[in-house]
């Protein structure tokens, strides 16, 4: 059936952000859809970001296009044009290339969205810390 069960669905609030940018993280919990679906050519997360939490790091993609739709809550989009607010049915579009974004929970309630992308293959950086993705699977490294 194509109906996913969302209970049977792990939740899960880890990181692989190098220390200590891992520790804003812990407010955001992330539900893979697409591996639940059967689903290998994208991702599909179902993310829901606490108040004072974080997506991510900001950052950006030299290869991977990403889409979020917020279905409850508000969130802050901070990206290189500076903030705007989101709510329940806005959209965010971030073509590959250099622009870093980030979504904040501001407010007093959980805010959740479905994000959707392809898994990262390129290299991915984070222009406000010192790290950056190589995306050939190896993991996070300091730019310094």
């Amino acid at each position: 059936m194509p109906k996913i069960d969302l209970a049977a669905v792990p939740k899960d609030n880890s990181s692989r952000y190098l220390p200590p940018y891992h520790e804003p993280m812990g407010k955001r919990w992330n539900q893979r859809l697409a591996p639940a679906a059967g689903i290998t050519d994208f991702g599909v997360n179902l993310i829901r970001v606490e108040p004072g939490g974080i997506s991510s790091q900001r950052h950006w993609h030299e290869g991977e296009d990403e889409f979020v739709v917020i279905l409850s809550g508000h969130a802050v989009l901070v990206d290189d044009h500076g903030r705007t607010p989101l709510g329940p049915g806005d959209c965010a579009a971030f073509p590959k290339g250099g622009n870093g974004h980030q979504l904040l929970n501001e407010g007093t309630v959980d805010c959740v969205m479905v994000a959707v992308g392809l898994p990262m293959k390129t290299p991915c950086h984070y222009p406000d810390i010192d790290l950056y993705n190589p995306g050939d699977g190896t993991g996070f490294r300091r730019k310094g």
